[in-house]
This record gives C-alpha cells, structure tokens and sequence, in this order.
C-alpha cells in the first residue's frame, strides 16, 4: 500500500513544513525499529523515552517523512519534516488516515472508568455476537476481530495498532467494536482519530494516581473521552457515581443515565442473590442472570442500555443478557468438595475488593468466615496500599495479605505499605505471607466447610511478574489443586 504522505496529515495542528521529498509513503511507524526505507516516522515524547532522540536512526533505515514537535538541528536530504503541536495525536489522525477510517465504516463503543470497563465491553461483544452480528473486542484480557482472538497485552492498544485492528474489523466485516478506554490512553490521546458511537462511564475510584499524580488529573482524563464524543453519539453514564454528572458536562452526544439505586434512563433492582446468579428486574421486567453483586447489576444494567441505544429490540436484549456469562477472573467462584467456596476476582482497587465483599456479604448466612487474599501490584499507585487492607478488613473474618505483580519492587515492602492501613484492633486478623501460592494454601487450610475464601487482585491473569519476568501463576489452578479438582 503506498499514499501520498500529504493527503495523510491533516493542516491542523501541523506549524511548519521543511524538506523536499514530495512522493508516497510505504507505512506509518513510531519506534524506529520497525521503519522501513518510504515509511512515515513518528517521533513521540514518551513516558520512558523520547522518541526525537531516535530520528537519526529512523532516517538511516529510510525513513521519507518524520513527524515531531522539535525539528532536529540538521535536516537529512530528500526527507520532509512535519513539526506538529502534538505528536501523540498526529499518530492517531495519520494512522487513522492511512487505514483509510476504519472507524468510520462500523460502529465503536467506547467503555472507560476505573471498575467495570472489561466485563461491559466483553458482555457488550457477547451480547451482539448472540445477536447475529460480526463484533470486534478490544479488552485488558483479549483482542478479537469477529471470531479471531488473541492475548491483549495493554487495556488500550497504541493509536496505530487500535487502527490496524479496526480496519482488520472492517475487512472482516464487523459491525460493531467495542473497547476499553483506559485514562492513560487518553492522555496519549491514543483514541485519537477514532470516530465513537457511543461512551460508558462506569465509576471513578482510587486509582492510576502513580501516573496522573492528582484525582482531579485522573478525572479530567476521563471527561476528555466524553467532551469528544460528537453530537450524533450517545454517551451512557453511571448516576450511581457522583462523578457520573461531571463527565457529560458540556459534552455534545445525546446524554442517559443508568442506575441500581435511583431513577435513571435505566433501571435495575436486585430481586434475590445466590452465589450461582442474581433475579433482577430491568426496567419492570424480572431476568435471572449468571452474575452476582450490585456491581455486575450495573454492568449488564449498561450493557442493556447501550443495546437499546444501538437500535436493539428491549425484549430480545433481556431474553439473551440471561443467557450470558461472567467474564474469566470476575468474580468466578469454584467449590470443594467439603463445601468450601473460593472467588477468584480481578479487583485490585479499594473500590472494586468493597464491591466484591459487599457482594459476598449479600449472599452469606452470616455462619460462615469470609477470608481474603490480597495483595497489590508494585511499580503502581503506592496510596492505595494502606485502602486496601483497611477494605479487605471491613469485609471478611481474616485477612491474609499477600504479593500480587511485584514486578521491579520488594514485595516484602508492597506488604509493609499495605499493613499501613490495619489498626491496632485488627492486627490478630491478619496474616502476612509473601508467597502468594503459600498465601492460598493457608487461606484453604483456614477455612471450614461453608467459609468463603476470597483471592483477589488477578482475576484472569495467569502470571506472576517480579523483576521483570513473568511466571506462570493463575490463582483459579492453585485453588483448584489445593481443593483436589482435576
């Protein structure tokens, strides 16, 4: 495929142009190691690096177009330098342009907030591939493009990749994508260039201020997806969550609610509560579900209201979100033989280990020990540390706190920051163990026929990362093997 590079850039946010090659171009790359001689360069000022350092080496590998903030001080010949206000966003403009706007032939739905984003966007693919359509996913667990599916490795892919992907869902003859939003995506304005149906907002806790350093940073990340939407969208919003209002301030798309507790566009109650599902009544129609909590209540609740939004009939929508099921390392429940019950759920914020606790404390008789497993991810936010023991604690009879991704640091000392938050008075609940098989073992050991042993912060993830490799480790095996399941 080759393009003339002009037609590629739009004017805006282009300040200067210098260089003489005027020809086509062979493909868009923003790490020097994937240019090929008449391919685009974008250079990015990242977190880690700054992609300017590296136009030399991408002009010597040939490339015939570099884009970036800073020209360099000396101009290769035959190149064309493109000094633009913002580099992260040309890379989604220009990658868009040169898969010739996907986004535009399929309609994406775009799902951000800090709990809840991966089980509506995966449900929201369950739910219109039930339908009869062709759908695309983009997930912290997977990426599928109609029936093809592959290992995500970000919650957001870059903005080149989320356009090869979308046009590979336009190719397959997809009619619908929809995906996570993550705040720092935003921010790197790796959406930018896509042309969204719709917006979910889910619900804004704790979380990421290792990187937005402020709530209110963190916050506005997440009202920058919705003051982009365009006035034919629609955006879907949480009232549930008072920073649900916030979002669709000045926001042009057309503007609903959804809600478990109040009046909404939306409406969901929660009629009974088993550990194998919920009876809840949507919009005055009673439906069993395969979910549990008031959590998953709001996510299927907006899973329904972006269907009806999306032109789906409400009886046919009802009749199959019964039909759906939780996704891998969502509150996924296994049994002993003995009658021992263990969760597996990927909560690993303060918000999300309330939700999941507030779930179980819906469900048990009260006879029963809850114990919890926890831990929290290093090179992350370290404030949330403390929050989630204190939130572990409010919740169960036990707690044992454990390490989760240490990943660069001493997970002995992600432990110490995390008993930070345990009181005098609770001390002679807790447990700490360092080693998260041990951890589960103990919790396993502990608990009594009928106790309900909650292993938290991984969910779906079936690794374990410390100093920068990751181990195979799924929470669900070592359950099931210390359990005695085959």
């Amino acid at each position: 495929m080759r393009k003339n590079w002009k037609e590629l850039i739009p004017e805006e946010g282009v300040l200067r142009t210098e260089g003489t090659y005027n020809g086509e171009v062979r493909g868009v790359a923003f790490d020097s190691r994937n240019v090929q001689p008449g391919f685009i360069f974008v250079a990015q000022q990242g977190v880690h690096a700054d992609g300017h350092s590296f136009i030399p080496l991408a002009v010597e590998k040939g490339a015939a177009v570099v884009v970036c903030q800073t020209l360099p001080g000396q101009l290769a010949e035959n190149v064309a330098y493109v000094q633009v206000e913002d580099s992260n966003k040309m890379l989604g403009l220009l990658s868009a342009a040169w898969y010739d706007f996907p986004s535009r032939k399929l309609k994406v739905v775009g799902v951000t907030g800090t709990n809840g984003k991966t089980s509506i966007a995966t449900l929201s693919y369950q739910l219109f591939t039930r339908l009869g359509y062709k759908v695309g996913l983009l997930s912290t667990i997977q990426t599928i493009v109609a029936d093809s599916a592959e290992v995500a490795t970000h919650t957001t892919p870059d903005a080149l990749r989320i356009q090869f992907l979308l046009a590979q869902m336009v190719e397959a003859g997809c009619d619908y994508c929809f995906m996570e939003v993550s705040s720092h995506a935003v921010v790197q304005e790796r959406i930018a260039g896509i042309d969204f149906a719709g917006g979910i907002f889910t619900n804004l806790t704790h979380d990421h201020l290792d990187y937005h350093k402020t709530f209110a940073e963190y916050l506005r990340a997440k009202k920058t997806f919705f003051d982009g939407l365009p006035a034919t969208a629609f955006a879907i919003t949480n009232s549930d969550d008072k920073n649900g209002r916030v979002m669709v301030q000045n926001c042009k798309a057309r503007q609903l609610t959804y809600s478990t507790r109040t009046v909404a566009d939306y409406h969901c109650k929660v009629l009974e509560s088993h550990f194998d599902g919920m009876l809840l009544n949507i919009d005055g129609q009673e439906v069993w579900t395969h979910f549990v909590g008031k959590f998953n209540a709001a996510n299927l609740l907006a899973v329904y209201g972006t269907a009806l939004q999306l032109g789906q009939k409400k009886d046919e929508v009802l009749k199959l979100i019964s039909e759906l099921m939780p996704v891998r390392g969502r509150f996924e429940a296994v049994r002993s033989f003995d009658g021992k019950m263990a969760i597996v759920d990927y909560a690993h914020t303060p918000d999300a280990l309330k939700n999941v606790l507030a779930a179980i404390a819906e469900i048990r008789t009260g006879n029963e020990q809850v114990i919890t497993v926890v831990g929290a991810g290093g090179d992350r936010d370290r404030t949330k540390r403390p929050e989630m023991a204190k939130e572990a604690l409010l919740g169960s009879d036990k707690v044992i706190l454990t390490s989760d991704n240490p990943r660069t640091e001493d997970p002995e000392a992600i432990i110490r920051d995390m008993e930070a938050g345990v009181d005098a008075a609770s001390r002679r609940k807790v447990i700490s163990i360092t080693n998260r098989r041990e951890a589960i073992k103990t919790a396993i050991y502990l608990a009594a026929p009928g106790d309900i042993i909650l292993v938290a912060g991984k969910g779906h993830e079936d690794y374990q990362e410390i100093n920068g490799v990751k181990h195979h480790f799924d929470d669900k095996e070592v359950i099931r093997e210390f359990f005695g399941i085959d």
